[in-house]
């Protein structure tokens, strides 16, 4: 019988939320190396970090469109049929048209042999150089978004870290109490049985110890299959192999909680990506306008040209150009016009997505910060609860060695101590999830 006294008094001393951790197989994993970790090797943020190289790549290939533009023309042909005597102007294809004097009838190519031209063509943007500055300011833009983006895939990435983490600690810390539930209820059971044959307590006291049994030892597997998966879930969002082994680290109780909501608003007006892409993509259309307006500028290029020949006589071998080109389309039918409406239309577009983002910001802080104060409460009642049921599980005890309360009633009060620890968990797992939630309302990337 003092086993039995033994085993109620162990359960009710050391409960297994409170008991240190058994060793287990992997190092150690403290939540603030698993953001790190996940930060650095994530393969949704790598994907993110290179998409702003990328645009780091585009941005320095547009400004390279200010320089001038070189290209090379080699053209080898043969002549199929000669070509007639004639005495006129002629012209060079393939390079400016210019007036060639031949003063006599003269055979072009008289008969059939490989020809050729080299050209080389410089061109230097002049009046583009306008248009040229908005692309690159838009790229600009483009390139800030991207950091953005890479911005808030870290602090999605983050939050998810920390919901995992202290999904395993909570599932952790159920199986521990499972277990230990597991041992109480075996020896309850041999006791019972021994305590059937001398008469001391009824076969339905068994059978009820044994059902209970029964039933934790089934709940030992959905957890431990539970927990398996959190931790390969925890692996993958960290970037490393899933069936790495690793143990966690508890976290602490509440610290001190955030009460300044005005403060809380403007930060996260402030911090979060989502709000400064919306502003982005105002800067971003209002560059896409300007560079459609820019499009009623002639575009205008110093230009110079040299060229050679190759039995083409009597084309001279040399050739040598320099001057100004134009290029201008004056009458459009309207194209340009309807498309620079369009352009102010997306602007407009914009700053309606920009206000409306802030107002979804604002609201999501205010819930963020409502589950926040919810959840901090409950853990206060959840940790009360948990007072009373170790306090009514001891009672219960002292009135069973007194033989005024039956097998049943230390069962029932120990349940109740189970779901009390569990409740307890579920809630210390729940506010450092809402925290982490508010800090990432808040824009907040740990």
């Amino acid at each position: 019988m003092w086993l039995f006294f033994c085993c109620l008094w162990l359960i009710l001393t050391t409960p297994a939320w409170a008991q240190p951790q058994p060793p287990a197989a992997g190092n150690l994993l403290t939540l603030e190396e698993a953001v790190n970790t996940a930060l650095r090797d994530n393969r949704q943020v790598k994907n993110a970090t290179l998409e702003v190289s990328k645009s780091e790549h585009l941005l320095a290939a547009m400004r390279t469109r200010r320089w001038p533009i070189f290209e090379v023309i080699v053209a080898e042909n043969w002549l199929l049929t000669p070509q007639p005597n004639f005495n006129a102007l002629g012209g060079v294809p393939g390079v400016l048209p210019m007036p060639i004097p031949i003063t006599s009838a003269t055979n072009l190519v008289s008969n059939r042999q490989p020809t050729a031209i080299m050209t080389g063509l410089m061109a230097q943007p002049l009046s583009q150089q306008y248009r040229i500055g908005l692309n690159i300011s838009r790229h600009d833009v483009m390139r800030d978004i991207t950091r953005e983006q890479l911005r808030a895939k870290r602090q999605s990435v983050a939050s998810e870290v920390k919901r995992l983490y202290y999904g395993i600690l909570q599932t952790q810390s159920s199986l521990e109490s499972t277990e230990e539930d597991i041992k109480f209820l075996r020896e309850l059971n041999r006791l019972a049985s021994r305590y059937l044959k001398e008469k001391t307590v009824l076969k339905s006291e068994l059978l009820e110890a044994q059902a209970r049994l029964a039933q934790e030892e089934q709940q030992q597997i959905v957890l431990r299959n539970q927990l398996a998966t959190q931790k390969e879930q925890l692996n993958d969002l960290m970037g490393r192999n899933i069936l790495t082994e690793f143990r966690v680290n508890p976290v602490p109780e509440a610290t001190a909680l955030e009460n300044d909501l005005e403060g809380a608003r403007t930060r996260a007006l402030q911090q979060r990506p989502e709000v400064r892409e919306a502003k982005l993509r105002i800067r971003q259309a209002e560059y896409d306008r300007w560079i459609k307006k820019s499009e009623y500028i002639p575009d205008i290029s110093f230009i110079a040209t040299y060229a050679r020949t190759v039995n083409l006589s009597p084309v001279p071998e040399n050739l040598g150009f320099a001057g100004f080109m134009m290029t201008w389309e004056p009458f459009d039918w309207g194209r340009k016009r309807h498309e620079l409406a369009s352009k102010t239309q997306a602007v407009a577009q914009t700053q309606n997505m920009s206000r409306e983002m802030e107002s979804q910001v604002l609201i999501d802080v205010d819930s963020k910060f409502r589950n926040l104060q919810a959840s901090r409460g409950q853990l206060k009642a959840s940790r009360a609860a948990q007072e009373a049921a170790r306090e009514k599980l001891k009672e219960t005890v002292d009135a069973f060695r007194n033989e005024t309360a039956l097998v049943k009633d230390v069962l029932e009060a120990q349940a109740r101590l189970a779901q009390a620890n569990s409740e307890y968990q579920k809630s210390l797992s729940g506010f450092w999830t809402a925290k982490a939630e508010f800090e990432k309302a808040m824009g907040e990337e740990k």
